[in-house]
């Protein structure tokens, strides 16, 4: 969002950003913005009252398109824009299932934006009669021009998670695969950037694992680029149902990614951007990750590989130049 948004005040486009109370803008965007809070009252039975005042405060600034940014908010865009009877995106960064309903408007949708060409194929299967109305634009990022994997040879080898942590069955293998790896006298710190309901159990588990000397929990709100630079591998250690901005920047600054296929794995391309591992196998998370602390620069080839694909694929001024074309089309 903060880059888009950047590219729209560049473009000096004016701009009314929607956010809950107490949302700081200033935590992702820098430039130029309306900003309005919604909702006004966070009280039961007080929705219909909350769209009113949205709805009259958006008829000021006198928009001329609605960009919903995250589909849960897709019924809320879809009132809005009957209301002011206005064109508007649909962003979708997640697979759907089929006996899911996802908020459409027939008359007033006029694209349903996806990250991912496996979001895409997704989205026309269970939705077949929107299916003319999905368009691809991959989120941009930008690239470094060095690759940060290993590139201190002096420095103890660093691998870096961040995922929810809802689930402790989710780490288990993982978290085996380390203790062998510890064992086996590979010398490296691992840091895990995430919170979640299974927390405390997950320190539990890396007490009882011997671990706690060698992996780290720190909270999300971290600034995780900063988290991200610190690795010289990123694991991935679970399939992902949502577009993941997080491999997406870990990618970008040139760690070295161990990932799993399945969902939306559209950035994961084996032996090229990715090493690939079965999450539900110590041997084969063992194999990944060994070839890539045993193997440096095949590592830092890995990561120099998907480096290149993104800045092919994933550029910030290609995202910015697309998204306004769908804007002047809608419009138009």
């Amino acid at each position: 969002m903060e880059r888009l948004l950047i590219g729209l005040a560049d473009e000096s486009i004016p701009v009314a950003l929607i956010c809950p109370p107490g949302f700081n803008p200033g935590t992702v965007f820098t430039g130029v913005a309306e900003v309005i809070n919604h909702p006004v009252f966070d009280l039961p039975l007080m929705g219909h009252i909350n769209t009113r005042l949205l709805t009259e405060r958006l008829s000021k600034f006198e928009p001329t398109i609605i960009h919903c940014l995250c589909e849960s908010k897709a019924s809320l865009t879809r009132q809005l824009a009957g209301r002011l009877d206005l064109p508007y995106l649909l962003m979708v960064n997640s697979l759907q299932k089929r006996w899911s309903h996802l908020s459409i408007s027939s008359k007033n949708c006029a694209k349903i934006i996806v990250p991912a060409k496996s979001i895409a194929t997704n989205m026309a299967s269970v939705h077949p009669r929107f299916a003319e109305m999905i368009e691809q634009i991959n989120i941009g990022t930008f690239t470094g021009e060095g690759s940060g994997c290993f590139s201190e040879p002096s420095r103890l080898a660093t691998m870096v998670i961040a995922d929810p942590l809802d689930k402790a069955d989710d780490f288990e293998n993982l978290f085996s695969v380390i203790r062998r790896l510890m064992i086996n006298g590979y010398e490296f710190m691992t840091v895990i950037a995430g919170g979640g309901r299974a927390e405390r159990q997950l320190w539990k588990l890396l007490s009882a694992l011997g671990l706690l000397q060698i992996v780290s929990i720190v909270p999300r709100r971290m600034p995780w680029r900063s988290v991200l630079a610190a690795g010289d591998i990123f694991i991935q250690p679970k399939p992902n149902y949502v577009f993941d901005p997080v491999l997406l920047e870990a990618m970008s600054i040139g760690a070295a990614v161990a990932g799993c296929t399945g969902g939306v794995d559209d950035l994961i391309i084996e032996d090229q951007t990715a090493v690939v591992f079965d999450p539900n196998d110590e041997i084969s998370i063992m194999r990944s990750l060994q070839r890539l602390l045993d193997r440096r620069e095949f590592a830092r080839q890995i990561a120099r590989t998907a480096q290149q694909y993104l800045k092919e694929n994933h550029s910030v001024s290609k995202m910015i130049a697309a998204t306004l074309k769908v804007y002047y089309e809608t419009q138009g």
